[in-house]
């Protein structure tokens, strides 16, 4: 679910004194990048992932709601190095670089229908364990994926601050948040910077990379008409995107040099999926009471919890954990504290070892 944050946290990435607000390359986070297609020939989709590591259980990480793949950037980093793992987080469709002929259907039965064919093109018919780990949409779409056995080796389930209650009750102010978001922005320099300091990501090292994954870049109509204009501008023409090319480090590459040629806009118009966000939250509690695996919930407060989760949770069906002060980009926001709980959640399973260095670590032995 989408909302607007505040109370940033600030990097200590400075530049002469003043925060660095420079988009930072994936490759800082995950080994690989693919484009896996799936679906006939003649109508094949092309979903954007990203990978890590080589051993042990797969997590498959799905974003929330207008982000992308790359919000699990800096949490890839803190994960692997408490546990060994292997990672796959994929931009859903409508959603970063990934190119669906459906353009129009965000169904939860469609977007968990993807998910069971991405891991299906990567590691067919018998992939390892998988330990399904949402946030908001995704969460949702984690539980429905998880509830509908559409990975039959799937041992576990992490939902982040994706509560069936407090979520119907916030449908009402979203298209009043995305209204209020700007349009475009000048550079991605600047979409960073508006990012942090609006509250919508509290982490200036995950603004940094996740952004990119939010915004495309569209030319401007005239050469001189964003000589005069504000960081924030709405004077764009789209680009067309091949799905094979490298988007987001073509983004990266030339923010600096096309500056005065191109502006940034949102990858993803999600006020066009108005009809489809109460069927991704309805029920939702119930189905993951319902879901015999392993659980762990993990809030951004305790005020979001509903009455199902707070009876389940008193009878212990699942594991819960509320995380320091932070806003709904929870995994952007305080990635070490999710990667804490999160390894906790997978030794305490025997899902996962604990990396050499982190044998002794009280976070993961208690």
């Amino acid at each position: 679910m989408l909302e607007e944050n505040s109370d940033t946290e600030q990097s200590t990435s400075e530049v002469g004194g003043k925060p660095d607000f420079s988009p930072v390359s994936w490759r800082e986070y995950f080994d690989q990048m693919e484009d896996v297609n799936v679906g006939p020939a003649d109508s094949r989709d092309v979903f954007r992932i990203y990978k890590a590591g080589n051993e042990g259980p797969l997590l498959v990480l799905l974003h929330g709601g207008g982000h992308s793949a790359l919000s699990w950037a800096v949490f890839t980093r803190a994960i692997a190095s408490r546990v060994t793992c292997r990672i796959l987080a994929m931009d859903l469709r409508g959603h970063g670089a990934t190119l669906v002929h459906q353009l129009d259907n965000f169904s939860t039965q469609s977007m968990s229908s993807d998910v069971a064919s991405v891991i299906q093109a990567c590691y067919g018919e018998t992939p390892p364990p998988i330990v399904l780990i949402g946030h908001g949409v995704g969460g949702a779409i984690a539980v429905y994926t998880a509830s509908n056995m559409l990975l039959p080796t799937t041992v576990g389930l992490v939902a982040i601050d994706v509560v069936e209650g407090s979520a119907m009750d916030a449908l009402h102010s979203i298209q009043n948040f995305l209204k209020g978001r700007p349009k475009s922005f000048k550079s991605m320099e600047h979409a960073i910077e508006w990012s942090v300091k609006s509250g919508q990501i509290r982490n200036l090292e995950s603004a940094k990379v996740s952004m990119v994954g939010q915004l495309k870049r569209c030319e401007v109509e005239k050469a001189d008409s964003l000589e005069q204009a504000s960081p924030v501008t709405d004077v764009v023409v789209e680009r067309n995107e091949e799905p094979n090319d490298q988007t987001y480090a073509n983004d990266e590459e030339n923010a600096a040099s096309e500056v005065s040629q191109s502006v940034y806009k949102w990858r993803i118009d999600l006020s066009k999926s108005e009809k489809y966000w109460e069927g991704w939250f309805r029920g939702t509690s119930n189905l993951f009471l319902a879901c015999n695996l392993p659980k762990l919930l993990l809030l951004s407060g305790i005020g979001r919890l509903d009455r199902d989760l707070s009876i389940g949770q008193m009878q212990g069906k699942f594991m819960m954990q509320v995380l320091p002060p932070c806003g709904h980009a929870v995994q952007e926001d305080t990635p070490e504290k999710v990667a804490d709980a999160v390894a906790s959640f997978l030794f305490r399973h025997k899902f996962a070892e604990v990396r050499g260095e982190n044998k002794c670590s009280n976070s993961l032995s208690r």
